[in-house]
C-alpha cells in the first residue's frame, strides 16, 4: 500500500512540474508577442506591467511546485492533515 501511495504521490508531483513548465512556456511566448506588439504599435513602452505581474504569478507557481516556499509543499499538506484528523472534537481553534 505504501508504494502505491508513494507511486501517487510521484504521480502528482510530475503533474505538478509539468503544469508549472507549461505556464512558463505559455508566458515566455505570450510575453514575446506582447515586446513585438508593443514595439509595432506603440511609442509608450507599456509590456513591462503585464510582464512583472504574470512574472510575479510564475514565480509563486515555481515556488509551490519546487519547494522553495517550504509552506506550499506537499510535506506541510501531510502535516496539516495528520493534525487536523488527531484533532478532537471538542478542539474548535483554528488553523
Amino acid at each position: 500500500m505504501d508504494n502505491d501511495q508513494d507511486y501517487r504521490r510521484a504521480r502528482q508531483k510530475v503533474r505538478s512540474i509539468r503544469g508549472f513548465y507549461i505556464h512558463l512556456i505559455v508566458f515566455v511566448l505570450v510575453m514575446a508577442f506582447l515586446l513585438i506588439v508593443n514595439l509595432a504599435t506603440s511609442p509608450v513602452w507599456w509590456v513591462q506591467w503585464p510582464l512583472f505581474g504574470w512574472g510575479l504569478a510564475v514565480a509563486i507557481h515555481a515556488g509551490a511546485v519546487f519547494g522553495l516556499v517550504g509552506w506550499l509543499d506537499s510535506d506541510w499538506e501531510e502535516k496539516k492533515i495528520k493534525e487536523i484528523m488527531t484533532r478532537k472534537p471538542s478542539d474548535k481553534s483554528g488553523p
